[in-house]
């Protein structure tokens, strides 16, 4: 379903791109754009629903993820050494992230107009302030937070909730298991969602170049090269430091993850390389022990590829709109980002929810996620697979941090992979 799903978008790419271009060449500019403005409307749609899950996905993840991580001593040890490399890694690429789209400028003198519906609200970043922060993360109600939507305390709320759950043990069984059951729920309603994406494509590709030409493809290609740039550069800082704490085991690392690699890039979901990645990080090897609670930790913790993409699309949308964001105002969503991209686990294209609850809360034109959902899918498939990576070298190092022999090599019969579709 999910390479059905791939194909689909890039026919409705195609179809979105042919039918832009005609109704660009072969309508007046004013016609062009009522074509445009009526197309939109299909991903007006799809943007709605992509909010309507934004809530419920969080809480529901989070809470049934920090449940889950076991009893207090062991989420003190092999959970604390987890969330030193979680937090560096997160922080490394978040930063290089910003970097690259500063440097590269992939969306710049692209100078759109700002939507109508923004017009009222100004779209001054400059008065983001720490107060402003202080306000947007701390609840004041935790049913208010998921009324409006407010992701950041939404996230706190729900990680001082698994927490407690966790430290009460037995008793919260019964509704730590109905969390769960509603977080499944919920991640198909999320499937649901994300399968209107080949509709959603075609009309933002199809109103886009209705409107301003198909020279707006060329923008979309620097967006593209600068991201796989930059994810180029993470793998490199990322093998980096495996090296240094792993060496050899490092490139065995590699080797036995190329499979999943492969699964996750073609299919946009590093979760469907997760069967995979448990079989061949034994084989490094890794123990079980680690293996089972890292590795799920990671899945939700340690989104590499899926936070780049977070800060290299937010900035993208603001450069393609004109809208100065100073490198103070970076950090705070860098920042942000550390927190809301968590609870998100693997879901094809759920980077798009984090990004459309970044722009709201740094008064970014709703809108601008349009810009980015055309080419989505291509920039899902390297994140995800970035994922795969991170992922994998993050259980080897905390494993060998828990004193295990990752060094001696395991099995080193032809490591033939049957992977299911």
């Amino acid at each position: 379903m999910k390479h059905k799903l791939t194909l689909y978008i890039v026919v409705a790419l195609v179809l979105g791109v042919a039918v832009g271009y005609i109704s660009h060449v072969a309508l007046e500019p004013e016609a062009a754009k009522s074509v445009a403005d009526h197309i939109s409307i299909i991903t007006e749609i799809f943007l709605r629903l992509v909010k309507m899950i934004i809530g419920p996905l969080v809480f529901t993840s989070l809470v049934a993820g920090v449940a889950h991580m076991g009893d207090m001593k062991t989420i003190g040890r092999v959970g604390g050494k987890a969330m030193v490399w979680f937090i560096s890694a997160s922080l490394c690429s978040l930063l290089i992230g910003l970097v690259m789209v500063n440097l590269l400028q992939p969306g710049a003198n692209l100078n759109i107009p700002l939507p109508q519906a923004g017009a009222s609200t100004g779209i001054q970043t400059g008065s983001f302030s720490l107060d402003d922060f202080v306000k947007h993360a701390i609840p004041n109600s935790a049913v208010g937070a998921l009324a409006n939507n407010e992701v950041l305390q939404i996230v706190i709320f729900s990680i001082l909730f698994g927490l407690a759950a966790a430290s009460v043990g037995h008793k919260a069984k019964v509704l730590v298991a109905l969390i769960e059951e509603g977080s499944h729920v919920i991640l198909k309603v999320t499937g649901y969602v994300m399968s209107l994406a080949p509709f959603a494509v075609f009309s933002a590709i199809a109103a886009i170049v209705a409107e301003h030409g198909p020279g707006i493809l060329v923008i979309y290609g620097k967006y593209i090269a600068s991201f796989y740039l930059s994810l180029f550069i993470l793998w490199c800082v990322m093998f980096g430091v495996g090296y240094l704490i792993l060496r050899k085991t490092a490139l065995r690392v590699l080797s036995l993850v190329r499979a999943p690699f492969v699964v996750a890039f073609t299919t946009a979901s590093s979760e469907a390389a997760y069967p995979s990645m448990m079989r061949q990080l034994e084989r490094v090897p890794v123990s079980e022990k680690i293996v089972s609670f890292v590795l799920p930790l990671g899945y939700s913790f340690n989104l590499d590829g899926s936070m780049m993409y977070c800060t290299f699309a937010t900035m993208f949308i603001a450069q393609a709109y004109g809208i100065e964001i100073g490198w103070g105002q970076q950090l705070i969503m860098l920042l942000v980002l550390m927190i809301t991209s968590k609870g998100m686990g693997a879901v094809p294209r759920g980077s798009l929810v984090v990004v459309a609850a970044t722009l709201d809360m740094f008064h970014l034109p709703a809108a601008g996620l349009l810009l980015v959902l055309g080419v989505d899918q291509f920039l899902d498939m390297g994140r995800s697979a970035t994922n795969v990576i991170g992922n994998g070298i993050a259980t080897t190092v905390v494993a060998k941090w828990e004193g295990e022999d990752v060094d001696r090599g395991g099995d080193d019969r032809d490591e033939e992979i049957a992977i299911a579709a």
